[in-house]
């Protein structure tokens, strides 16, 4: 492993690599093993060279936004995580039109955060949707993400993305297959780049007024306070995942230290120390009873990674005890 290390550190640049680096630091769920190697690349041509010498040497890799959709297990990512940095967190307006239209691309590093306070200061309308979900956009544009009424391909024009052979291309918004959470982006196994949004030039203070509203919507239905992938699971259609919970009496359901929020049933969240391990059991939990109940499978938005099964199963065991 020394040889590939050298290389890796080639690849991505001195000091941007690490060994055994706690991926509790790197995920919003606030707990995991460690990832084997850890880099962060700053330019397009370290990410390719960093992807290179993974698959030269074999050694797993997977590309990591805000860590709002990964549970790791204690065990560890026996690979290389790759973080976007320098170039990748940059934004700049490409295009302004006579309509009022403006086209804003930004680094697939970028936090939605900050896209969303950039939007505002520039008075920028169609973002405000976004601006509190706690991802990057490359992640929100992998899987379509969304929140209050709005998606990511309402406003997506194109992404800039890699192949897993080092080709960059160019994709507009309707080759992505976007849909409910979902965008052909890693079935292709493509890395995206950066993304091209559509903006319109609107009032600032009005701008201002619907993010502060959505921000207060969210820190008073959803729990804040505690560690949590955001809504752990996807909407099954004509249905609410967190309604559904609630309905097989599973608020406040814990597992260790994991439990299903008692102030929104469609949020798992790491209430005390919880292991891993514990979060997937309580997710598998709830899946099994709201399934006994309703007959509905809930689809967790959850990715695993380290776990000796990397995927969730449908036991259907029902037989559960509020703890």
């Amino acid at each position: 492993m020394d040889e590939f290390y050298r290389a890796l550190c080639k690849a991505a640049g001195e000091g941007q690599v690490k060994r055994r680096e706690p991926m509790a630091l790197h995920t919003t769920f606030r707990t995991g093993g460690p990832a084997a190697f850890f880099a962060v690349v700053q330019t397009e041509d370290e990410l390719r060279k960093t992807v290179r010498v993974c698959r030269e040497h074999q050694v797993p890799w997977y590309m990591l936004g805000n860590g709002s959709n990964l549970l790791v297990g204690s065990s560890g990512f026996p690979g290389v995580m790759i973080q976007l940095g320098g170039e990748f967190k940059q934004w700049e307006i490409t295009q302004e039109e006579e309509n009022g239209h403006v086209l804003f691309k930004a680094g697939a590093g970028l936090l939605l955060s900050k896209i969303g306070r950039a939007a505002l200061e520039e008075g920028l309308t169609g973002f405000e949707f976004a601006a509190g979900i706690p991802g990057t956009l490359g992640g929100a544009a992998v899987m379509n993400a969304g929140a209050y009424g709005g998606e990511m391909k309402d406003i997506l024009v194109s992404v800039r993305i890699m192949t897993q052979d080092g080709e960059i291309r160019e994709l507009p918004a309707g080759e992505l297959a976007l849909s409910y959470r979902h965008s052909c982006i890693p079935e292709k196994g493509y890395i995206v780049l950066s993304a091209v949004m559509e903006l319109k030039k609107g009032n600032q203070e009005e701008i201002r007024a619907q993010m502060e509203d959505l921000a207060f919507r969210r820190k008073d239905k959803q729990p804040l306070e505690y560690p949590s992938a955001g809504s752990t699971f996807k909407r099954p259609e004509g249905f609410f995942a967190g309604k559904l919970i609630e309905d097989a009496g599973l608020k406040g359901f814990s597992v260790g230290g994991a439990q299903v929020s008692e102030k929104h049933a469609g949020f798992v969240i790491n209430r005390e120390q919880a292991a891993p391990e514990e979060i997937r059991e309580l997710i598998e939990a709830v899946r099994n009873r709201v399934f006994g109940t309703s007959g509905i499978w809930l689809e967790p938005e959850v990715k695993l990674l380290g776990f000796e099964t990397p995927a969730f199963g449908e036991s259907a065991d029902t037989d559960l005890k509020k703890e």
